[in-house]
């Protein structure tokens, strides 16, 4: 009898992929929230930040706006374009609006899924778009289910509206610091309250937070790079434990607990973050940089060029060239025109689908000495890809060199890191990573010289290197 051909339609391959084969952290989210003292067409303005966060969630995007006294929500799965493209052919005229992408750190990446979350509740009429996630989710959603609460998505950002319609606080104000004073972990959220618009950060500032004003347009975004595309240059951080609320009356600001220690996600600079935004007060393309050249100070390997893996690698390893006085040579040729990749049943077609993405330049590559430059290593999946391609290619030899520490432990503040057992540096040595993706040599940015690197310390969270957080999970 004839073995059955295996077929994948495209949405069947769209609906079951869960990781993306560069095997690395996967993205959270993005968030932004924009209120202009007169009528202008929000949603696109909302299209144009978002499409500058799209890096942070490409699984799917919405906004909400107020239009003729009521919040209107329009998302789908998708990225940007596809999903928020109506909204550049016509003029939708209103003063507040919110916008997010969404990657699936908890919750499947279903519609229900999608944010913003609207409601009608005691409280008024509330939308929501969240960054980050909630490490006592499952305690909070108990307790909101067991009182009563119907919930219709698996995200934890639905929790929020549920604790803040359950607060026995009447003024709203007094519910919403209520409500915040409940959750603890990582939240970045911007919300639309009636005809208000809110935002707010953790205590610790896990996940970053800027708001700018320009003319009568105030903006908030996950990142700088969403405010630089309406050019509003002028931007500072939503402080951990602020609220900020900006209506007809003006921006005022209170902070709805006292700020505690800082633990901003060294992640968002290692690899999250645009080059060309600012997170934490710090520049990324710098910080990039730096823990390339940081690397390059104690290397003891000779070698003929420098080489990234494009995009994340690139600014560590100019950051590597200029300090060991190599050549930088990009060697790998990224298709950018991909697109998100999926999980493949075979080996076979896991191979082809990152042959896809990267195709190594053999006038570069061949018969060389190479460093090839990476901002981390999770699994490894992709790594031992990339090293036969460059065998393939005439690479003489190829050591990696990892821009950050080795990945042992997860995350429980936003990042999609996979649990211990996956994690490749949990269960080898350097050493024998690089018999097992069969590089030359693999070798780690130290936890203490990217500390060097970030500079004030102690403002960082480092729990997927060392296993130490500064929050009790």
């Amino acid at each position: 009898m004839p073995s059955a051909r295996l077929t994948i339609t495209p949405i069947e391959c769209y609906l079951f992929y869960v990781e993306d084969i560069y095997s690395k952290p996967k993205h959270h989210c993005g968030v932004t929230g924009i209120y202009s003292e007169n009528p202008t067409n929000i949603p696109e303005k909302l299209f144009y930040t978002l499409f500058a966060l799209q890096h942070r969630g490409q699984e799917g995007a919405g906004i909400s706006y107020v239009k003729d006294g009521s919040i209107k929500t329009y998302k789908d799965l998708g990225m940007v374009p596809a999903v928020l493209s109506r909204y550049l052919q016509i003029e939708t005229h209103s003063n507040i609006g919110i916008g997010h992408v969404r990657y699936s750190t908890t919750g499947l990446n279903k519609l229900e899924n999608v944010q913003p979350i609207y409601a009608v509740s005691n409280k008024g009429n509330i939308a929501i778009a969240h960054n980050g996630t909630l490490s006592n989710a499952a305690a909070v959603k108990k307790l909101v289910f067991d009182k009563g609460a119907i919930i219709q998505s698996t995200t934890d950002t639905e929790i929020i509206l549920h604790l803040l319609s359950m607060s026995e606080e009447k003024e709203f104000k007094k519910a919403l610091f209520d409500t915040l004073n409940m959750l603890e972990g990582a939240f970045s959220f911007t919300m639309i309250k009636d005809d208000s618009l809110i935002a707010a950060r953790d205590p610790h500032g896990f996940r970053p937070l800027y708001v700018g004003k320009k003319d009568d347009l105030t903006v908030f975004a996950s990142e700088t790079c969403a405010l630089d595309i309406l050019r509003i240059f002028d931007a500072r951080e939503v402080e951990p434990g602020e609220v900020v609320i900006v209506d007809k009356n003006g921006m005022r600001s209170e902070f709805f607990t006292q700020s505690k220690s800082r633990s901003h996600c060294i992640f968002e600079l290692i690899y999250f973050g645009r080059p060309d935004s600012s997170i934490f007060g710090k520049s990324v393309h710098t910080i990039r940089k730096k823990t390339g050249a940081a690397l390059a100070e104690d290397e003891n390997i000779k070698a003929d060029i420098v080489m990234s893996v494009p995009d994340s690698g690139n600014c560590a390893a100019l950051g590597y060239a200029e300090k060991s006085g190599l050549p930088l040579e990009y060697g790998l040729s990224r298709n950018h025109y991909a697109g998100r990749s999926f999980i493949m049943p075979t080996k076979e077609q896991r191979e082809l689908m990152v042959r896809m993405k990267l195709n190594p330049v053999k006038d570069v590559i061949r018969g060389k000495r190479l460093i090839l430059v990476d901002d981390s290593l999770v699994r490894g999946t992709t790594s031992k890809l990339i090293v036969k391609l460059l065998r393939e290619a005439g690479a003489k030899e190829i050591h990696l060199r990892l821009a950050s520490p080795e990945i042992k432990h997860p995350c429980y503040f936003g990042i999609d890191i996979p649990t211990r057992e996956e994690l490749i540096s949990n269960r080898m040595t350097p050493e024998v990573i690089a018999q097992h993706i069969g590089a030359d040599s693999v070798r780690f940015l130290s936890t203490e010289k990217l500390k060097e690197v970030a500079e004030n310390t102690k403002d960082f969270c480092y729990g997927c290197f060392t296993g130490s957080y500064s929050v009790e999970i």
